[in-house]
């Protein structure tokens, strides 16, 4: 610190007859007594600004399926935004500065046609990106069902990956489980396929992902007495999910944690029957899940729910912030921010009013933006 005064402050202290620490220790009292005396709101906007940004503002972003009926509705019809273009104007506007596609598809009148899953459709996208300060960060697209792989399946996969190159795209994935299945055998097969589509990814500079629903946090079936098919009937206790997790490549196959799903997970599926046949309690974690492989999780669906045990999956969907998912804690317990991708969804945001789907993507925004931790 510099030990020079401006000359009044050597006039005061001179005259007071104070040393130069104790003049440094008289004035530093008054600033902190002046910062007492602010007011207590603005005190408290002074400690919140002051609050780390649980999701930086280059991370925020969203899954345009939440806007599906402004991106596939008629921009002829109306005067509100339409389309993948105008669309991601809006977008960019809020603020929003990534994007997850659900397919490339709109209405035909929109600007580009119907499909831009093309090599140009995927030029025009990206410089529609890029006009608005965006990224788009993955794709819940086509991902083969077959295994062994179809040289068609393989062409389109091959295909899939080209487009996301030109888009930017780091992720490549789906909206599905690996598999539907409860059982082990099933899962084994999965991951073969996808450990060998992660490799075609890899190779294309490109992550492959798969994101999940509550079933793929239920108890896989791997033991016990077996059915009349020879499949077994009871658990060793392991969700499928986390079976999967062990046997696919961590280099190759990545996650896209919905948080709300897995709450519901949380509140469906807590008891397995045992190989002894006993009934058995485990509660599923899911910020315990996350943060056992965080690598593995570059993406999430930050959707929120309001509590409502009267419904099957425990939770209604609402805009994000306005529910009951505690996201401050979720958030604020992850070790590395920079490496997660959150994109709001909500499932039911499309609604009567054509506007509904944009302005609770601007709330969700907005409450995205004032999270701190």
């Amino acid at each position: 610190m510099s030990h020079h005064h401006a000359p009044e402050a050597l006039t005061l202290y001179r005259r007071l007859g104070l040393s130069r620490r104790r003049l440094f220790a008289a004035t530093t009292g008054l600033a902190a007594a002046a910062t007492l005396a602010q007011p207590a709101e603005a005190a408290e906007a002074a400690e919140a600004a002051s609050r780390r940004a649980l999701i930086p503002r280059g991370k925020r972003g969203i899954i345009l399926y939440t806007v599906r009926d402004a991106v596939g509705r008629d921009p002829l019809s109306t005067t509100l935004p339409s389309g993948f273009r105008r669309v991601l104007e809006e977008l960019g506007r809020i603020g929003y500065r990534q994007v997850e596609f659900a397919g490339y598809r709109q209405h035909a009148n929109a600007e580009g046609g119907a499909n831009l899953e093309t090599v140009e459709g995927a030029r025009l996208l990206r410089a529609w990106l890029d006009d608005n300060g965006l990224r788009a960060q993955g794709n819940h697209g086509f991902i083969p069902g077959s295994w062994p792989l179809t040289t068609a399946d393989l062409d389109r996969f091959k295909q899939t990956l080209e487009i996301a190159n030109i888009l930017g795209l780091a992720h490549v994935g789906t909206g599905a489980d690996p598999t539907g299945s409860a059982y082990k055998a099933d899962w084994d097969v999965a991951a073969d396929k996808w450990n060998e589509l992660g490799s075609i990814a890899r190779r294309a500079g490109v992550r492959l992902y798969t994101h999940n629903h509550d079933a793929a946090y239920a108890f896989l079936l791997d033991s016990g007495p077996l059915d009349e098919q020879g499949r077994p009937t009871r658990s060793s206790g392991i969700r499928k999910l986390e079976y999967f997790f062990g046997i696919s490549d961590p280099r190759r196959v990545y996650f896209e944690m919905d948080i709300f799903w897995a709450h519901v997970a949380r509140f469906k599926h807590h008891t397995y029957t045992a190989p002894d046949g006993s009934v058995r309690t485990d509660v599923f974690d899911p910020l315990a899940t996350v943060r056992a492989r965080e690598h593995r999780f570059p993406l999430f669906h930050a959707k929120d729910g309001t509590a409502n045990p009267a419904t099957a999956n425990g939770y209604d969907m609402v805009p994000f912030g306005t529910g009951d998912i505690d996201y401050r804690r979720f958030f604020s317990r992850l070790r590395e921010r920079e490496r997660h991708n959150p994109m709001y969804e909500q499932d039911n945001a499309p609604g009567t009013d054509p506007a509904q789907s944009l302005r609770y993507a601007e709330l969700s925004y907005r409450n995205m933006a004032a999270l701190r931790g």
